[in-house]
């Protein structure tokens, strides 16, 4: 990890509280917010038996998932206290099988606009392999819009 700079004490330990305790999702899968920082964050993911599909290896979207997760933690601590991001677009390239111990999905933030962001990722089990490596793209909303789009949505 090159220096990423340090969020705020305060909305870090917020955001590592919120990861952990209000996002059902997150505890469906077993993931675990490790760091996050301006740019960078680390996402851990135990392998767990039901994770997987029929061939006994961890499913796409079990790799996928801390994968997204990581790079949206990485633009969280870029965002102003009133912006909010969603995922637009993602690509992932799966490299080798999950099957046991961990992965760790490491993002960095490689450019923020306005209004989009794009991150990379890369996955890595506990020996150090690299298990995926992704791109991701996401919108910046403020949180306003974020209401007025899902009103749309429903």
């Amino acid at each position: 990890m090159t220096d990423y700079e340090e969020i705020a004490p305060d909305f870090k330990n917020a955001l590592m509280k919120t990861m952990q305790t209000k996002s059902p999702f997150w505890s469906l899968l077993g993931m675990e917010l490790v760091d996050a920082r301006k740019g960078w964050a680390q996402v851990r993911l135990p392998f767990d038996k039901k994770l997987v599909h029929p061939l006994g290896i961890a499913h796409g979207g079990a790799i996928f998932s801390p994968a997204d997760s990581a790079v949206a933690m990485a633009l969280m601590g870029m965002l102003e206290p009133d912006e909010t991001t969603t995922t637009v677009e993602m690509k992932l390239n799966y490299l080798k099988p999950f099957d046991s111990g961990e992965i760790v999905a490491e993002a960095r933030i490689v450019y923020k606009g306005a209004r989009t962001a794009l991150g990379e990722v890369e996955v890595r089990n506990d020996r150090g392999n690299l298990i995926a490596k992704g791109l991701a793209t996401y919108m910046i909303l403020t949180k306003s819009a974020k209401k007025f789009v899902l009103k749309e949505l429903m």
